[in-house]
């Protein structure tokens, strides 16, 4: 299963529409689902990912009552049997973005992965337990990063077999 991980999409600021470059990629990866990790910052990011595959995400600290209603702000979403936890990371306490994510889920037994976002950072990075912890950056709002970023993240026979980072420069509008 080919799953794309997003976050801060900060919509409509950046745009009424999704970057060309992102639509392109996950068309072209083949994805099965989405998961996105908050700072949508409106309802019309969700409809444009909805019309590319099945959408799953949480709530982030830019994101409204009806997000926050619609997805909360932690999850823990199974695919094909690799569990993966999905949370901003805003909240709770820890130094860093990624401290917080991972207190998030303390306790949770069986992540595969910790998926999150807030820093606009995007890190792939396998933990000596075997828990990917993943900010897979922001395809919009690249901040202090030299590129846009998504994160593709393969699962295969109920483990995942890699995560990927996706970068490009242009973020011209085309989904």
């Amino acid at each position: 299963m080919k799953v794309a991980l997003v976050s801060d999409t900060h919509l409509p600021r950046f745009g009424r529409a999704l970057p060309a470059a992102l639509v392109r990629g996950m068309l072209d990866a083949g994805i099965e689902r989405i998961l996105h990790a908050g700072d949508w910052t409106a309802p019309l990011a969700v409809d444009l990912l909805e019309a590319i595959a099945p959408l799953d995400g949480v709530a982030g600290n830019n994101d409204g009552p009806e997000l926050n209603e619609r997805f909360g702000t932690r999850r823990i979403i199974d695919l094909e049997c690799a569990r993966i936890g999905l949370t901003h990371g805003h909240l709770g306490p820890g130094a860093t973005t990624p401290d917080r994510a991972v207190r998030t889920f303390a306790g949770e037994p069986g992540l595969a992965a910790i998926v999150f976002g807030h820093s606009h950072q995007p890190l792939v990075r396998r933990r000596d337990d075997g828990c990917w912890l993943v900010n897979p950056g922001s395809p919009t709002d690249r901040r202090r990063e030299s590129a846009f970023s998504w994160a593709l993240l393969e699962v295969v026979d109920g483990a995942i077999a890699g995560v990927d980072l996706v970068r490009y420069t242009d973020r011209s509008p085309g989904g």
